[in-house]
């Protein structure tokens, strides 16, 4: 054999074992995030609160409790957090927001919020309308598609 051949092997059989490994990886962080989930969906319970600021924030800069802070791994402290300031009764509380839901929270309104512990799950509107969010411009690129693809009749006009 040819010593190109034989080095083709060798990445080959280790690309096939790290895909494995991989694989196995997954499946154990899936059931590991399908029963936090659970959790979650068994403490939860709705209050109402006043939303006073929210904003991205390192988790070292977040104001939240220390003990949250020492029990995150240490490649999470340095991203950045959908972080929610708000009055809940008397006190005033940094919680982390959910990522789907971040961009839909009012602010300096009063809502309706899922929590679990520190981890805001959904919020309502309690008081006046929440304004939905501001449409994203497009592109060049993606206006000029949409314009060909009604004069084309592939997208209905509008």
């Amino acid at each position: 054999m040819s010593p190109i051949t034989i080095t083709l092997l060798v990445i080959a059989g280790v690309l096939i074992i790290a895909v494995i490994v991989l694989y196995f990886l997954g499946k154990k962080a899936q059931k590991k995030q399908a029963a936090q989930q659970e959790m979650m969906e068994a403490n939860k319970q709705t209050v109402s609160m006043l939303i006073i600021d929210k904003k991205r924030m390192k988790l070292k800069d977040s104001g939240l409790p220390q003990i949250v802070i020492a029990q995150t791994p240490k490649l999470m402290r340095g991203s950045k957090l959908p972080i929610v300031k708000a009055k809940i009764g008397p006190q005033i509380m940094s919680l982390v927001s959910d990522e789907k839901i971040f961009d839909s929270i009012p602010l300096k309104k009063e809502v309706k919020a899922v929590l679990s512990g520190i981890y805001i799950l959904d919020v309502r509107g309690l008081h006046g309308k929440t304004e939905a969010k501001p449409e994203k411009k497009k592109g060049f690129f993606k206006r000029m598609s949409d314009k060909l693809q009604e004069k084309g009749g592939a997208k209905p006009v509008k």
